[in-house]
């Protein structure tokens, strides 16, 4: 870790949690996260209104608990990075309004960057600098992807995407007909450990020879799944719960492995990085690892906890945007619930000059005194 490397505080408020992490070039220094999950669980899945009034209570705690966690001072920072989109309107909208009242306050660069380019840019805090290009599935609650990034600053392109549930909203599906609460992803891995994957023949969506090479499709997975259970329970007998959750969690990670190692062959591309929530799911990294391995494929997979969101990926991606010398942007910068993939940040119009007035330096001394 060199000196001159950018310091960059990143802000991640895309769904239920608050998330504020501090790096410097690759270096994690801070990983601060508020989640709201258990308050959610109480609805069987998240609450936009109450995701949004909790990122506002936790957001300046949980800045103050990165700062303290890193050993820095908010003065010493290169730049403020934010979740600009896509996710969740309302709590998106706390993120970017904290992050430009931080980045004006302090006179530092702000830079809206985008939630599944951040995803992929986190696994450089792990392994390293990314290949280029770098192939990544990206699977969690919202998104199921297969993206090409030859310069994850400026450059990804979609390859292909889930055309209904996502990999991640399949499971909370699945959890909640089995009554094992929310989330789902993790109990069904854990209970999965325990049963046969082989014991139930689910189906494995858009796998035909003429079905969309890299597309993915969990909806006719969950009704199937949901019909079976419903027939044991009509016929009076009890569901094998285990062999379910290992059931259903083998079609949904042969379906997302089988056409990532195919994009990878197809593309040219010798390693392959995994990331988003789902991608914490044990089984998925240990088929993943098996038929990278058979394929000559690298596999790159993040530890768990960069798997699921984080503001520690929002300022690797941040970082990298000051490393690369990327247009900031602007303090007018806004939410995006449906930013694209194909914009990694939203670079400002113009610059700004920060008019160093009275009131500006009023706020640094309240905020930083």
């Amino acid at each position: 870790m060199a000196a001159d490397e950018p310091l960059v505080l990143g802000i991640e408020t895309s769904c239920d949690e608050t998330g504020v992490g501090i790096v410097r070039g690759t270096t994690l220094l801070a990983d601060a996260v508020a989640s709201s999950v258990d308050t959610h669980a109480r609805f069987g899945g998240v609450v936009p209104e109450i995701a949004s009034r909790a990122h506002l209570e936790a957001m300046v705690p949980t800045i103050e608990r990165a700062l303290k966690e890193a050993g820095v001072s908010a003065r010493d920072l290169d730049g403020i990075a934010v979740t600009s989109g896509p996710g969740l309107a309302g709590a998106l909208l706390v993120g970017v309004s904290a992050a430009k009242a931080y980045a004006y306050a302090l006179g530092k660069p702000l830079y809206g960057v985008n939630h599944l380019a951040s995803h992929i840019c986190v696994d450089q805090l792990e392994h390293g600098p990314l290949p280029e290009p770098t192939m990544a599935l990206l699977v969690s609650g919202g998104h199921s992807s297969l993206l090409l990034a030859p310069d994850i600053t400026a450059d990804v392109r979609p390859l292909g995407a889930t055309i209904d549930d996502a990999a991640g909203e399949a499971f909370d599906k699945i959890a909640r007909v089995l009554n094992l609460g929310f989330p789902g992803g993790p109990v069904i891995d854990r209970l999965a450990k325990e049963g046969d994957p082989k014991s139930i023949a689910f189906p494995r969506g858009l796998t035909g020879p003429r079905d969309a090479p890299y597309d993915f499709s969990f909806s006719g997975l969950k009704t199937s799944v949901a019909r079976w259970i419903e027939a044991k329970r009509a016929a009076g007998e009890e569901v094998p719960v285990r062999d379910v959750a290992a059931s259903f969690q083998e079609a949904v990670v042969d379906v997302l492995t089988r056409k990532a190692v195919r994009a990878c062959k197809d593309e040219g591309v010798d390693h392959l990085m995994i990331g988003g929530g789902v991608a914490a799911n044990s089984r998925l990294r240990a088929l993943a690892q098996e038929r990278c391995e058979r394929a000559g494929i690298r596999l790159r997979v993040p530890r768990p906890k960069l798997c699921t969101d984080n503001g520690a990926m929002v300022a690797a991606l941040g970082a990298e945007m000051v490393a690369r010398n990327r247009c900031p942007s602007d303090l007018e910068l806004s939410a995006d619930s449906s930013l694209p993939v194909t914009e990694p940040h939203v670079p400002g119009k113009h610059q700004h000059a920060h008019d160093h007035d009275h009131v500006h330096e009023i706020s640094k001394d309240n905020l930083y005194s």
